[in-house]
């Protein structure tokens, strides 16, 4: 059986769609299914001419998001508000986003980006830059990832990160310069300590009062002037204002082919699998180099290639993408907070609870994209309690709209494994296997052809467990 009111789509379109979204609604399956996989990701590449209303009026939930660096460092230090309580308002209003977001793709991409490119919310000082970062790297997502590193690595919240901030000619500090070669562009083994060292003076300049005002500024004064020699990239760096030489050194960094290999293997472990051939990482490798360092002919390539054809079912959902995709999926509703126990607010104890919360790995290279992190035993049993709770309704509670568990009936009266099917295609968007309809006849204790109705204690008080058993299968813990 198919509800009238579920939008199928076919295997292809699903794989496409759930690796590039933060799972299926009623709403995208129905935009993929009426435009097709391709149209709709060409859309999405485009996410400017999305209308997307909803998600930009989400930052009015939290007014400190729009605080300068000053006004955020004055309030902590009177003891206002102190700079991780506008963190976790930062982790709230990306994980809302991604919830309620049109552009879907944007979403998925800025995350990747903010991954790469990692700056931690608990640094020090770094909550008084950390929203323009990510705002900054969002504004790029889309773009040339050359772009993309010189943004990021001349950021206040980078300087301030990994000590660019207080770097000068007379103390060059090494930590961006390193952490530039290693981790966001050419690679571990792909550079020299000399290599580090110019690496290092090529970036003084860039300051940050870090004392007073937390103001970004550029210090010629502070500039390391003289030759410098990273690989094959030489420059005189006669002048004093170093911020063109900054600019033509991670432009050679971003165009080198170790940090098209780098990028192109990043994105095909996210998006294709853990161990992607070496050859579809050659392949976009060049695509990467042939156009400039553009991301979106990459993400093309990627979706074109028969590899990611056949990955379906092989990345493991880490827990924030869990959480994401239990809200989507249960259709729940939130409105802006006016308590700390809103669901608004809850949502982020939830990633917490799973051991995810966003923006909080300690290293600079970012978390984990591969299934080994995320597929542990206590990972799974703290996502099953949580498909649990919020199946029930139970908790976030407060400020939250939830379906009733009448309204997931598609009819008056119908057989268990018809609903069965149809809650398959409303939280898994995929026709229910045997081996489903089974675990579901097990865990509640019926037959299969057992005749359900609003009055049935399957809709009385079963539905939590119903719906848990749906949530706990590999089907949506994987996208």
């Amino acid at each position: 059986m198919s509800s009238p009111r579920t939008q199928s789509l076919s295997g292809p379109e699903r794989h496409l769609a759930l690796r590039f979204s933060y799972g299926l609604t009623p709403e995208l399956r129905r935009d993929v299914g009426r435009a097709g996989a391709s149209a709709w990701l060409a859309r999405q590449l485009v996410p400017g001419r999305i209308p997307d209303r909803k998600a930009d009026e989400l930052a009015s939930w939290w007014p400190s998001l729009r605080r300068t660096p000053l006004d955020l460092w004055q309030r902590t230090q009177s003891e206002v508000e102190p700079g991780w309580q506008v963190m976790e308002d930062y982790a709230r209003w990306t994980l809302m986003r991604r919830i309620s977001s049109k552009r879907q793709v944007l979403e998925v991409m800025t995350e990747f980006w903010e991954n790469h490119l990692h700056v931690p919310v608990d640094a020090d000082g770094v909550f008084t830059h950390r929203v323009p970062y990510g705002k900054a790297l969002r504004a790029a997502a889309l773009g040339k990832f050359s772009d993309l590193l010189f943004t990021a690595t001349t950021h206040p919240a980078m300087g301030i990160y990994l000590n660019n901030a207080e770097s000068t000619a007379e103390a060059p500090n090494e930590n961006l310069g390193r952490e530039l070669l290693e981790l966001h562009t050419l690679g571990e083994g792909n550079f020299s300590e000399d290599d580090v060292k110019d690496s290092a003076r090529i970036l003084t300049g860039w300051r940050v009062d870090v004392w007073k005002t937390f103001a970004a500024s550029y210090s010629p004064d502070d500039h390391a002037t003289g030759r410098v020699k990273v690989r094959k990239f030489s420059d005189a760096n006669r002048d004093r204002d170093g911020r063109k030489v900054t600019r033509r050194y991670t432009d050679y960094l971003a165009s080198h082919p170790d940090t098209a290999e780098r990028i192109a293997r990043r994105l095909a472990v996210k998006f294709v699998r853990d161990d992607p051939p070496q050859s579809l990482v050659r392949s976009l490798a060049k695509v990467y180099l042939r156009h400039d360092t553009a991301i979106v002919p990459v993400l093309e390539a990627l979706v074109a290639s028969p590899v990611f054809a056949a990955s379906r079912g092989t990345k493991v959902r880490d827990p924030a993408e869990d959480v994401v995709a239990t809200w989507r999926a249960l259709q729940v509703k939130a409105r802006k907070p006016v308590s700390q126990e809103s669901g608004a607010e809850s949502i982020l104890w939830q990633t917490a609870d799973l051991g995810a919360r966003p923006f909080s790995w300690p290293r600079p290279d970012g978390p984990p994209i591969t299934n080994a992190a995320w597929a542990s035993t206590g990972r799974m049993t703290g996502s099953w309690r949580m498909h649990y709770s919020m199946a029930g309704g139970w908790w976030p509670r407060d400020e939250l709209a939830y379906k009733s568990p009448k309204s997931w009936l598609p009819e008056k009266k119908l057989r268990f494994d018809d609903l069965v099917e149809h809650l398959s295609q409303e939280l898994l968007s995929r026709p229910a296997t045997a081996q489903l309809t089974t675990a579901c006849c097990q865990a509640l204790g019926l037959k299969q052809g057992t005749k359900i109705d609003k009055d049935h204690a399957v809709v009385q008080w079963q539905m939590p467990l119903l719906l848990t058993t749906l949530l706990d299968s590999p089907t949506h813990m994987t996208r």
